[in-house]
Protein backbone atom coordinates (compact mmCIF):
# COMPACT_ATOMS: atom_id res chain seq x y z
CA UNK A 1 0.00 0.00 0.00
CA UNK A 2 1.34 3.46 -0.90
CA UNK A 3 2.15 6.12 1.68
CA UNK A 4 -0.78 8.26 0.54
CA UNK A 5 -3.14 5.29 0.66
CA UNK A 6 -2.01 4.51 4.22
CA UNK A 7 -2.47 8.17 5.14
CA UNK A 8 -5.98 8.06 3.70
CA UNK A 9 -6.78 4.97 5.74
CA UNK A 10 -5.58 6.73 8.90
CA UNK A 11 -7.50 9.95 8.40
CA UNK A 12 -10.56 8.78 6.46
CA UNK A 13 -11.44 5.47 8.09
CA UNK A 14 -15.19 5.30 8.52
CA UNK A 15 -15.58 2.03 10.45
CA UNK A 16 -16.48 2.72 14.08
CA UNK A 17 -17.09 0.18 16.90
CA UNK A 18 -17.60 0.55 20.62
CA UNK A 19 -19.06 -1.32 23.59
CA UNK A 20 -21.58 -0.28 26.21
CA UNK A 21 -18.88 0.51 28.77
CA UNK A 22 -17.04 2.77 26.34
CA UNK A 23 -20.26 4.57 25.46
CA UNK A 24 -20.99 5.07 29.16
CA UNK A 25 -17.52 6.51 29.61
CA UNK A 26 -18.13 8.81 26.65
CA UNK A 27 -21.32 10.07 28.29
CA UNK A 28 -19.52 10.73 31.56
CA UNK A 29 -16.57 12.48 29.93
CA UNK A 30 -18.65 14.50 27.48
CA UNK A 31 -21.34 15.66 29.85
CA UNK A 32 -19.67 15.74 33.26
CA UNK A 33 -21.25 18.61 35.15
CA UNK A 34 -23.48 19.32 32.13
CA UNK A 35 -25.55 16.13 32.49
CA UNK A 36 -28.66 18.27 32.94
CA UNK A 37 -28.16 20.16 29.67
CA UNK A 38 -31.54 20.57 27.93
CA UNK A 39 -32.28 18.63 24.78
CA UNK A 40 -33.97 19.87 21.58
CA UNK A 41 -37.09 18.44 19.88
CA UNK A 42 -37.04 16.83 16.43
CA UNK A 43 -39.13 18.31 13.62
CA UNK A 44 -38.77 15.15 11.53
CA UNK A 45 -36.58 12.12 10.94
CA UNK A 46 -36.34 10.54 7.48
CA UNK A 47 -34.67 7.16 6.82
CA UNK A 48 -32.37 7.21 3.78
CA UNK A 49 -30.87 3.71 3.95
CA UNK A 50 -27.24 4.70 4.55
CA UNK A 51 -25.14 6.99 6.72
CA UNK A 52 -23.83 10.22 5.27
CA UNK A 53 -20.42 11.88 5.45
CA UNK A 54 -21.81 14.73 3.35
CA UNK A 55 -22.87 18.04 4.87
CA UNK A 56 -26.25 19.03 3.36
CA UNK A 57 -26.72 21.96 1.02
CA UNK A 58 -29.92 23.94 1.59
CA UNK A 59 -31.94 25.54 -1.21
CA UNK A 60 -33.92 28.77 -0.98
CA UNK A 61 -37.11 26.69 -0.67
CA UNK A 62 -35.66 24.75 2.28
CA UNK A 63 -34.90 21.58 0.31
CA UNK A 64 -31.89 19.53 1.47
CA UNK A 65 -29.28 17.86 -0.78
CA UNK A 66 -26.71 15.37 0.50
CA UNK A 67 -24.85 12.21 -0.51
CA UNK A 68 -24.61 8.86 1.28
CA UNK A 69 -22.11 6.06 1.70
CA UNK A 70 -24.26 3.86 -0.56
CA UNK A 71 -23.72 6.29 -3.47
CA UNK A 72 -27.14 7.98 -3.43
CA UNK A 73 -27.63 11.73 -3.73
CA UNK A 74 -30.81 12.60 -1.84
CA UNK A 75 -33.09 15.60 -2.23
CA UNK A 76 -35.57 16.06 0.64
CA UNK A 77 -38.33 18.65 0.84
CA UNK A 78 -38.35 21.02 3.82
CA UNK A 79 -40.84 18.73 5.61
CA UNK A 80 -38.51 15.74 5.28
CA UNK A 81 -40.39 14.04 2.44
CA UNK A 82 -38.40 12.60 -0.42
CA UNK A 83 -38.18 14.79 -3.51
CA UNK A 84 -35.88 12.53 -5.54
CA UNK A 85 -32.71 10.42 -5.41
CA UNK A 86 -29.90 10.05 -7.91
CA UNK A 87 -27.48 7.13 -7.97
CA UNK A 88 -23.74 7.45 -8.44
CA UNK A 89 -21.70 4.29 -8.90
CA UNK A 90 -19.89 4.47 -5.56
CA UNK A 91 -19.74 6.21 -2.19
CA UNK A 92 -20.31 9.98 -1.94
CA UNK A 93 -18.21 11.80 0.67
CA UNK A 94 -18.21 15.12 -1.17
CA UNK A 95 -20.67 17.70 0.19
CA UNK A 96 -22.83 18.98 -2.69
CA UNK A 97 -22.89 22.58 -3.84
CA UNK A 98 -26.10 24.14 -5.12
CA UNK A 99 -26.10 26.68 -7.96
CA UNK A 100 -28.69 29.49 -8.38
CA UNK A 101 -30.44 27.52 -11.16
CA UNK A 102 -30.88 24.49 -8.89
CA UNK A 103 -28.09 22.35 -10.33
CA UNK A 104 -26.43 20.15 -7.70
CA UNK A 105 -22.68 19.52 -8.07
CA UNK A 106 -20.79 16.77 -6.21
CA UNK A 107 -18.02 14.18 -6.52
CA UNK A 108 -18.00 10.43 -5.92
CA UNK A 109 -15.56 7.61 -5.31
CA UNK A 110 -16.48 6.26 -8.74
CA UNK A 111 -13.85 8.78 -9.99
CA UNK A 112 -16.55 11.05 -11.41
CA UNK A 113 -17.79 14.55 -10.78
CA UNK A 114 -21.52 15.09 -11.38
CA UNK A 115 -23.98 17.84 -12.25
CA UNK A 116 -27.60 16.89 -11.47
CA UNK A 117 -30.52 19.09 -12.47
CA UNK A 118 -33.30 20.36 -10.18
CA UNK A 119 -35.50 17.38 -11.11
CA UNK A 120 -32.88 14.77 -10.21
CA UNK A 121 -31.73 13.98 -13.77
CA UNK A 122 -28.04 13.90 -14.66
CA UNK A 123 -26.92 16.87 -16.74
CA UNK A 124 -23.37 15.61 -17.18
CA UNK A 125 -20.48 13.86 -15.51
CA UNK A 126 -16.72 14.37 -15.73
CA UNK A 127 -14.26 11.52 -15.17
CA UNK A 128 -11.05 12.03 -13.18
CA UNK A 129 -8.23 9.61 -12.40
CA UNK A 130 -9.15 9.03 -8.75
CA UNK A 131 -11.71 9.38 -5.98
CA UNK A 132 -13.43 12.75 -5.75
CA UNK A 133 -13.87 13.38 -2.01
CA UNK A 134 -13.23 17.12 -2.32
CA UNK A 135 -16.42 19.20 -2.10
CA UNK A 136 -16.90 21.63 -5.00
CA UNK A 137 -16.72 25.42 -4.91
CA UNK A 138 -18.86 27.52 -7.25
CA UNK A 139 -17.51 30.79 -8.61
CA UNK A 140 -19.79 33.73 -9.37
CA UNK A 141 -19.35 33.12 -13.12
CA UNK A 142 -20.54 29.48 -12.81
CA UNK A 143 -17.10 27.84 -12.88
CA UNK A 144 -16.93 24.75 -10.65
CA UNK A 145 -13.71 23.90 -8.77
CA UNK A 146 -12.75 20.63 -7.03
CA UNK A 147 -9.80 18.33 -6.38
CA UNK A 148 -9.25 14.60 -6.90
CA UNK A 149 -7.12 11.78 -5.56
CA UNK A 150 -5.35 11.87 -8.95
CA UNK A 151 -3.42 14.88 -7.52
CA UNK A 152 -5.20 17.27 -9.89
CA UNK A 153 -7.29 20.35 -9.21
CA UNK A 154 -10.00 20.92 -11.83
CA UNK A 155 -11.96 23.92 -13.10
CA UNK A 156 -15.06 23.01 -15.13
CA UNK A 157 -17.47 25.26 -16.97
CA UNK A 158 -21.17 25.04 -16.19
CA UNK A 159 -21.67 22.80 -19.25
CA UNK A 160 -19.15 20.25 -17.92
CA UNK A 161 -16.29 21.14 -20.25
CA UNK A 162 -12.84 21.55 -18.71
CA UNK A 163 -11.61 25.12 -18.38
CA UNK A 164 -8.21 24.10 -16.97
CA UNK A 165 -6.47 21.76 -14.54
CA UNK A 166 -3.59 22.16 -12.10
CA UNK A 167 -1.34 19.31 -10.97
CA UNK A 168 -0.04 19.11 -7.38
CA UNK A 169 2.38 16.72 -5.69
CA UNK A 170 -0.26 14.68 -3.83
CA UNK A 171 -3.93 13.67 -3.65
CA UNK A 172 -6.41 16.48 -3.00
CA UNK A 173 -9.21 15.88 -0.48
CA UNK A 174 -9.25 19.48 0.78
CA UNK A 175 -12.30 21.39 -0.48
CA UNK A 176 -11.55 24.72 -2.18
CA UNK A 177 -12.49 28.18 -0.93
CA UNK A 178 -12.99 31.22 -3.16
CA UNK A 179 -12.27 34.75 -1.91
CA UNK A 180 -14.05 37.96 -2.87
CA UNK A 181 -11.59 38.56 -5.71
CA UNK A 182 -12.11 35.12 -7.28
CA UNK A 183 -8.87 33.56 -6.07
CA UNK A 184 -9.18 29.88 -5.12
CA UNK A 185 -7.43 28.22 -2.15
CA UNK A 186 -7.04 24.51 -1.40
CA UNK A 187 -4.65 22.10 0.29
CA UNK A 188 -2.92 18.96 -0.95
CA UNK A 189 -1.34 15.85 0.55
CA UNK A 190 1.95 17.32 -0.67
CA UNK A 191 1.76 19.66 2.36
CA UNK A 192 1.06 22.86 0.47
CA UNK A 193 -1.77 25.34 0.44
CA UNK A 194 -2.25 26.65 -3.10
CA UNK A 195 -3.72 29.95 -4.26
CA UNK A 196 -4.78 29.98 -7.91
CA UNK A 197 -6.11 32.79 -10.10
CA UNK A 198 -9.42 32.34 -11.97
CA UNK A 199 -7.32 31.51 -15.04
CA UNK A 200 -5.59 28.59 -13.26
CA UNK A 201 -2.23 30.28 -12.71
CA UNK A 202 -0.51 29.76 -9.37
CA UNK A 203 -0.52 33.02 -7.40
CA UNK A 204 1.46 31.46 -4.53
CA UNK A 205 1.80 28.38 -2.37
CA UNK A 206 2.55 27.91 1.31
CA UNK A 207 4.40 24.88 2.65
CA UNK A 208 2.72 23.66 5.85
CA UNK A 209 5.20 20.82 6.29
CA UNK A 210 2.54 18.07 6.38
CA UNK A 211 -0.53 17.00 4.37
CA UNK A 212 -3.50 19.37 4.37
CA UNK A 213 -6.78 17.46 4.40
CA UNK A 214 -8.95 20.19 5.92
CA UNK A 215 -10.44 23.11 4.00
CA UNK A 216 -9.66 26.84 4.27
CA UNK A 217 -11.79 29.57 5.84
CA UNK A 218 -11.44 33.18 4.65
CA UNK A 219 -11.86 36.28 6.84
CA UNK A 220 -13.17 39.68 5.63
CA UNK A 221 -9.66 41.12 5.43
CA UNK A 222 -8.50 38.23 3.23
CA UNK A 223 -6.83 36.22 6.00
CA UNK A 224 -6.84 32.52 5.12
CA UNK A 225 -7.09 30.01 7.98
CA UNK A 226 -5.91 26.43 7.41
CA UNK A 227 -4.72 23.43 9.41
CA UNK A 228 -2.32 20.57 8.64
CA UNK A 229 -2.09 17.05 10.04
CA UNK A 230 1.07 17.86 12.02
CA UNK A 231 -1.07 19.89 14.43
CA UNK A 232 -0.33 23.43 13.29
CA UNK A 233 -3.04 26.02 12.76
CA UNK A 234 -2.02 28.75 10.28
CA UNK A 235 -3.25 32.26 9.49
CA UNK A 236 -1.95 33.57 6.16
CA UNK A 237 -2.27 37.00 4.61
CA UNK A 238 -3.98 37.20 1.23
CA UNK A 239 -0.56 37.31 -0.45
CA UNK A 240 0.52 34.03 1.17
CA UNK A 241 2.74 35.53 3.87
CA UNK A 242 2.52 33.88 7.29
CA UNK A 243 0.52 36.05 9.70
CA UNK A 244 0.81 33.68 12.68
CA UNK A 245 0.73 30.02 13.55
CA UNK A 246 -0.45 28.12 16.62
CA UNK A 247 0.67 24.66 17.71
CA UNK A 248 -2.33 22.56 18.72
CA UNK A 249 -0.74 19.14 19.08
CA UNK A 250 -3.67 17.52 17.28
CA UNK A 251 -4.24 15.76 13.98
CA UNK A 252 -6.28 18.36 12.14
CA UNK A 253 -9.06 17.12 9.86
CA UNK A 254 -11.71 19.52 11.14
CA UNK A 255 -11.90 22.68 9.03
CA UNK A 256 -11.99 26.09 10.73
CA UNK A 257 -15.03 28.38 10.85
CA UNK A 258 -15.39 32.00 11.94
CA UNK A 259 -17.79 33.38 14.56
CA UNK A 260 -19.55 36.79 14.50
CA UNK A 261 -16.83 38.38 16.66
CA UNK A 262 -13.96 36.96 14.58
CA UNK A 263 -13.26 34.04 16.93
CA UNK A 264 -12.06 31.00 14.99
CA UNK A 265 -13.37 27.56 15.94
CA UNK A 266 -11.81 24.21 14.98
CA UNK A 267 -11.79 20.62 16.21
CA UNK A 268 -8.48 19.55 17.79
CA UNK A 269 -8.36 15.86 18.72
CA UNK A 270 -11.30 15.43 21.12
CA UNK A 271 -11.79 19.15 21.78
CA UNK A 272 -13.12 22.25 20.03
CA UNK A 273 -10.68 25.14 20.31
CA UNK A 274 -11.67 28.80 20.39
CA UNK A 275 -8.89 30.93 18.86
CA UNK A 276 -8.68 34.72 18.78
CA UNK A 277 -8.03 36.60 15.49
CA UNK A 278 -4.56 37.36 16.92
CA UNK A 279 -3.71 33.64 17.15
CA UNK A 280 -4.19 33.09 20.89
CA UNK A 281 -6.09 30.10 22.26
CA UNK A 282 -9.04 31.51 24.22
CA UNK A 283 -10.53 28.27 25.57
CA UNK A 284 -11.62 24.78 24.56
CA UNK A 285 -14.70 22.59 24.83
CA UNK A 286 -14.13 18.93 25.71
CA UNK A 287 -15.71 16.38 23.40
CA UNK A 288 -15.02 12.64 23.64
CA UNK A 289 -12.97 11.06 20.85
CA UNK A 290 -11.57 12.67 17.70
CA UNK A 291 -13.70 15.54 16.38
CA UNK A 292 -13.42 15.39 12.59
CA UNK A 293 -16.47 17.39 11.51
CA UNK A 294 -16.22 21.16 11.32
CA UNK A 295 -18.23 23.13 13.89
CA UNK A 296 -20.91 25.65 12.89
CA UNK A 297 -21.01 29.22 14.24
CA UNK A 298 -24.43 30.66 15.14
CA UNK A 299 -25.79 34.20 15.22
CA UNK A 300 -26.03 34.47 19.01
CA UNK A 301 -22.34 33.68 19.47
CA UNK A 302 -22.94 30.01 20.23
CA UNK A 303 -21.39 27.06 18.44
CA UNK A 304 -22.90 23.79 17.20
CA UNK A 305 -20.67 20.74 16.74
CA UNK A 306 -20.80 16.96 16.42
CA UNK A 307 -18.63 14.98 18.81
CA UNK A 308 -16.85 11.76 17.98
CA UNK A 309 -19.52 9.49 19.46
CA UNK A 310 -22.39 11.36 17.82
CA UNK A 311 -23.45 13.92 20.42
CA UNK A 312 -24.58 17.14 18.79
CA UNK A 313 -23.90 19.98 21.20
CA UNK A 314 -24.56 23.71 21.15
CA UNK A 315 -22.83 26.00 23.63
CA UNK A 316 -22.12 29.70 24.18
CA UNK A 317 -19.00 28.96 26.21
CA UNK A 318 -17.45 25.80 27.67
CA UNK A 319 -19.38 26.52 30.88
CA UNK A 320 -22.67 27.46 29.19
CA UNK A 321 -24.32 24.70 27.17
CA UNK A 322 -27.57 25.58 25.39
CA UNK A 323 -28.62 22.03 24.49
CA UNK A 324 -27.25 18.59 23.65
CA UNK A 325 -28.68 15.54 21.90
CA UNK A 326 -27.34 12.04 21.37
CA UNK A 327 -27.76 11.28 17.64
CA UNK A 328 -25.30 8.51 16.86
CA UNK A 329 -24.38 8.56 13.20
CA UNK A 330 -21.70 10.03 11.02
CA UNK A 331 -19.02 11.94 12.86
CA UNK A 332 -17.56 13.38 9.65
CA UNK A 333 -20.49 15.47 8.37
CA UNK A 334 -20.94 19.00 9.72
CA UNK A 335 -24.42 20.22 10.72
CA UNK A 336 -26.37 22.37 8.27
CA UNK A 337 -28.46 25.28 9.59
CA UNK A 338 -31.53 26.77 7.88
CA UNK A 339 -32.43 30.46 7.85
CA UNK A 340 -34.86 29.75 10.71
CA UNK A 341 -32.20 27.95 12.73
CA UNK A 342 -33.33 24.35 12.11
CA UNK A 343 -30.34 21.99 12.46
CA UNK A 344 -29.96 19.16 9.94
CA UNK A 345 -27.74 16.18 10.67
CA UNK A 346 -27.23 12.68 9.30
CA UNK A 347 -27.77 10.13 12.10
CA UNK A 348 -29.67 7.00 13.04
CA UNK A 349 -33.37 7.91 13.07
CA UNK A 350 -34.31 4.45 14.46
CA UNK A 351 -32.29 1.34 15.42
CA UNK A 352 -30.30 0.26 12.34
CA UNK A 353 -32.06 2.95 10.28
CA UNK A 354 -29.68 5.72 9.17
CA UNK A 355 -31.29 8.89 7.94
CA UNK A 356 -31.51 12.66 8.21
CA UNK A 357 -32.69 14.53 11.33
CA UNK A 358 -34.25 17.99 11.53
CA UNK A 359 -33.83 19.48 15.01
CA UNK A 360 -36.10 22.27 16.19
CA UNK A 361 -33.49 24.85 17.06
CA UNK A 362 -34.12 28.53 16.37
CA UNK A 363 -30.76 30.31 16.00
CA UNK A 364 -29.54 30.89 12.40
CA UNK A 365 -25.99 30.98 11.12
CA UNK A 366 -23.62 33.66 12.32
CA UNK A 367 -23.25 36.72 10.12
CA UNK A 368 -19.58 36.13 9.44
CA UNK A 369 -17.51 35.56 6.30
CA UNK A 370 -17.22 31.80 7.01
CA UNK A 371 -19.64 30.48 9.67
CA UNK A 372 -19.76 26.84 8.50
CA UNK A 373 -18.08 24.16 6.41
CA UNK A 374 -18.36 25.32 2.76
CA UNK A 375 -19.11 28.86 3.92
CA UNK A 376 -22.88 29.16 3.46
CA UNK A 377 -26.12 27.14 3.28
CA UNK A 378 -25.73 26.38 -0.44
CA UNK A 379 -22.20 25.02 0.20
CA UNK A 380 -20.72 27.16 -2.57
CA UNK A 381 -17.33 27.48 -0.85
CA UNK A 382 -17.38 31.20 -1.59
CA UNK A 383 -16.50 33.90 0.91
CA UNK A 384 -19.55 35.76 2.18
CA UNK A 385 -19.66 39.46 1.40
CA UNK A 386 -18.06 41.59 4.14
CA UNK A 387 -20.54 43.23 6.50
CA UNK A 388 -21.25 46.86 5.65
Amino acid sequence: MSVTARLSELFHRRSFKFGASRLALSFAVTFGAHAEAPTVPKDWATPVGSLTDSSPAIGDDGALYFGTRSGALWALNSDGSRRWTFRAEREIKSSPALSPDGTVYFGSRDHKFYAVGPGGKKKWDFRTGGWVDSSPALAADGTVYFGSWDKTFYALRADGSKAWQFLTGGPIVSSPAIDAGGKTFFGSHDGKLYALTPEGTKAWDFDAGAPIISSPAIENDGTVYITSVNGWFYALNSDGALKWRLKTGGVMESSPVIGPDGTVYVGVNQNVWLISPAGEKKSEQLGDILINASPTALADGSLCFVSGYGWIITFRSPADWKWALYAFGSRYASPAISTSGTVYLGAYVAPQAPGMLALHATVPLAKSPWPKFRGNPRNTGRQNAPAQ
